[in-house]
């Protein structure tokens, strides 16, 4: 079983998630998109040792605290491969845009469609779910998915960004909205929901 510690981060408010896998202690951190404190604090009371960073994608906003993990715990950094090229353009990642510094991190390991990562006694599995960008992908584990910017409470992420692909979006949209689990879904901004009230309530799976 996973505890999930939440964390909202950075000038666009967005959910980064510490995951613990209680059998172990085993921690993984998803989508830290920027430095907080609070997070190191709790993965210190939980023993000091990261495991992994697990990337839904390369946008700036999720990101862009990965450096300072890597520098303090040296964990795994886990992200599509077909996310590669928006990791390392500034244009594509929007740290050019805006004006961001981005401090370099290296991906470690690159994930591919229903790709394993091993957290203590849990399991996650990668769902590539292209169309936000190219790499965008989601996290199942038990009956929870971190959807990144997928899937949001009653909507979806952009489809407006470099790399990113709307007609993708609605097939990745239509896979997630045929899983056989009713998902508790944590997604990048927002609120928190379940995939049962977005097969009900959300347009874009209508």
């Amino acid at each position: 079983m996973i505890q999930i510690y939440h964390y909202v981060v950075g000038e666009i408010a967005t959910n980064c998630y510490l995951l613990c896998d209680e059998a172990t202690g085993a921690l993984a951190v998803i989508d830290p998109g920027d430095e907080c404190p609070a997070l190191y604090e709790q993965i210190d009371q939980l023993g000091g040792k990261l495991d992994y960073i697990l990337l839904t994608h390369g946008h700036y906003d999720h990101i862009l605290g990965v450096a300072a993990l890597c520098e303090r715990y040296h964990p795994t950094v886990c992200a599509c491969e077909a996310e590669m090229d928006l990791l390392q353009n500034g244009l594509y990642n929007r740290t050019s845009v805006h004006n961001i510094r981005l401090n370099a991190f290296t991906v470690d390991r690159l994930l591919h469609d229903g790709d394993t990562v091993k957290l203590g006694e849990s399991e996650l599995t990668f769902i590539h779910t292209p169309g936000h960008t190219a790499g965008s992908g989601c996290y199942l584990v038990d009956d929870l998915m971190f959807s990144g910017d997928t899937i949001f409470c009653e909507s979806i992420g952009r489809t407006d960004f470099e790399t990113s692909d709307p007609r993708a979006m609605m097939q990745s949209v239509e896979r997630v909205k045929n899983l056989d689990v009713n998902y508790n879904i944590f997604p990048g901004h927002s609120m928190f929901t379940t995939l049962d009230h977005e097969r009900k309530y959300n347009p874009f799976m209508q």
